[in-house]
């Protein structure tokens, strides 16, 4: 799906101009982001997630994502790159990296707690991100498991 679909399904649920009110936009600018963009003689308008997604890319740092993710009550999964190497070594790899995290997670607690008994709000801050990691991690680790089902019978 494109993303001036998306901005479409979106808008036509709560209704343009309570969007536009709420956003402090015009709703011509609105319905821009709900029409393709791509090609020179379109009428849309880029929109926010085009705009993220052509940062992101040029950056190559995906941490706006995850921000946006997290502020919507859930957390960014890169999906692994099938080509990357064989599951077998997908999976050494993705249980170094879950043990690692881990490892990280229980060294900002225990480095938090180890001072005064208690958590600042710094400290809960880097567990929070450490925590964010670990569960990215995890799911690498269970698509590299799901990677490895045999694709006749399902079976390892």
């Amino acid at each position: 799906m494109e993303s001036h679909e998306i901005f479409r399904e979106a808008m036509n649920r709560t209704g343009i101009k309570t969007i536009a009110g709420h956003l402090r936009l015009s709703t011509s600018l609105l319905y821009k982001w709900c029409q393709p963009s791509d090609t020179p003689d379109a009428s849309g308008a880029a929109n926010p997630l085009d705009r993220v997604r052509h940062f992101c890319a040029f950056t190559g740092d995906a941490s706006p994502v995850m921000w946006l993710c997290e502020q919507c009550g859930g957390y960014f999964v890169r999906n692994p790159d099938p080509g990357e190497a064989p599951p077998d070594l997908m999976m050494l790899d993705e249980t170094r990296r879950i043990v690692r995290e881990f490892s990280q997670l229980f060294d900002a607690i225990t480095k938090s707690l180890d001072e005064d008994g208690t958590v600042s709000p710094c400290e809960a801050e880097r567990i929070r991100r450490e925590w964010e990691d670990l569960k990215r991690v995890g799911e690498g680790f269970v698509r590299a498991c799901e990677a490895k089902k045999s694709p006749s019978t399902g079976e390892n």
